[in-house]
This record gives structure tokens, sequence and C-alpha cells, in this order.
């Protein structure tokens, strides 16, 4: 089901969107009504607009699409909302001042999943602060990934920095329990900011290089879609899938209540 401006959407209306490639999004996870972080998106499409677009979202119109758009829907979905103008010029993308909010869902799958495997890449994403949805960098370096054996990419910065992976922030546990988010440029994630505001397990953020990686008890993924999910490997690196600090983190994030469309 998806719709625009609070209407079923057209081939027309997503013409521009599959042609052009310009704009912004957020993926919620719907439990039965609610949003784990809601405030937390609607900031996020706020935020992004004004950066993508030179434009002030309506936020309130926006949550009214949504609302609109999931009315009626039980259990668990997943919940995309997607920024752009459909009538975007590729030749004056300075001329795209008015953007439409495309709301979608889609089925959600279960909590969490399995351990994940990494390679890792030097690359860091374009506007790494905001959620757009030039993803073919990504999606390329996932490929690579899985071509030599691996689930998924982790992104290291010119520096040697470990930044993020590709799609989900990265966090790991060091030897004293201390969950570290690296400090490099990655996309502030609604889960990350979630699990950031717990009272514990103690947490910091600092840089991680990429030599630091062996010497790190435990290491994780995390966004909207997968919650708190185990890395068990980073490139020939593993990491144990039951870590007490990653299941700590798991059993704070559920117990987080969501917040009612």
């Amino acid at each position: 089901m998806a719709e625009l401006n609070g209407n079923p959407v057209t081939l027309e209306d997503l013409q521009s969107l599959a042609l052009t490639n310009y704009g912004h999004f957020t993926s919620m996870r719907m439990e039965d009504g609610t949003v784990r972080g809601l405030s937390l998106h609607l900031d996020r499409l706020v935020r992004d607009c004004r950066i993508v677009f030179g434009v002030e979202l309506d936020r309130e119109q926006t949550l009214a699409y949504i609302r609109k758009a999931a009315k009626g829907v039980t259990g668990v979905a997943g919940l995309r909302v997607t920024v752009f103008d459909p009538a975007l010029d590729m030749g004056r993308p300075s001329d795209a001042k008015d953007p439409h909010i495309l709301v979608n869902l889609r089925p959600a799958g279960a909590m969490p999943p399995p351990p994940l495997t990494a390679k890792t890449f030097n690359f860091t994403r374009d506007n790494a602060e905001v959620k757009h949805i030039g993803l073919h960098p990504q999606l390329r370096l996932r490929r690579d990934a899985q071509l030599a054996g691996f689930d998924d990419a982790v992104f290291i910065e010119p520096d040697g920095r470990v930044s993020e992976g590709g799609t989900w922030n990265l966090g790991f546990v060091d030897q004293n329990g201390t969950v570290i988010w690296p400090d490099a440029p990655v996309l502030p994630g609604t889960t990350m900011l979630l699990l950031r505001g717990l009272d514990a397990p103690k947490q910091i953020t600092a840089p991680v290089r990429l030599a630091d990686i062996p010497n790190m008890a435990a290491a994780f993924a995390t966004n909207v879609t997968i919650g708190v999910r185990s890395v068990s490997a980073i490139d020939d690196v593993h990491f144990p899938q039951d870590h007490p600090v990653l299941a700590a983190l798991r059993d704070a994030y559920a117990g987080i209540p969501g917040e009612r469309l």
C-alpha cells in the first residue's frame, strides 16, 4: 500500500522518483499502532528536508499522512516515509521546492535477525548525516561483500576510522563491557539514538580504528528493521554472538515504549 500526500499513488507520480532518485526518507517499525522513536523520525524528516530541499516540512501534516496510511493496520509492519518533489527536473534540481510525502507499508521481519558478517571497505557516504535515497554506493559495496562471502559492508574513513555499516549503525563492546559508538561521519540512526539515551550499560563515543577491531569483545548493528543485531565477524576477526552486553541492549530496547501514531 502506498499513498502520496494522502492519496493513492500513481505510476506518473513516481516517475521523477524512479528516474532522478533525489530525496530523503525514514523507515519505521510499527507495532500495534505505535512506533519507537516516532518523534525522532519526524525530527529527521524535518531536518533532512531543510538540507535536501531548502524548505520547512510541515511536521503535523506529515504525521497526518502517516496516520491515514496506517489506519486499520494491526500487528507489526514496516512503514517508510519518502520525501521527494514529483516536479523535479534533472536539469534544474534547484527549482525543486515542493516536496511531497510518499508513505508505504510493507511486511516487517522478526527481531532480532541472525548474526551478520561484514567486510570492510574504504568509503565515506555522501552527506552521511542525511538519510537520502541515493543508495547505489552502499548497495554496490554490499553486493561486493556478499560476493566475497560476507553479509554486508562496513565503511572505513581515509584516516582509518570505522564509521558505519551499509544501512545501519555499528557499535562495539570493549573488554570492560563499555559500549563504544564510533566517532566518525555516520547517519544518526533512531535506534542508535534511543539506545544512547539509556542509563545502562555504560556508553561512550570515541574513534575506533581498523586496527582496534581485534581488541573489541563484541560488535553489533542497529537500525529499526533489525533492532540490535550481533555482528559475528568483521573481515577475519570473529566475535561472540551471545555477549551479555548485547543481550542487555536488546532487552532495554524492547522495553522502550512506542509512541502512538
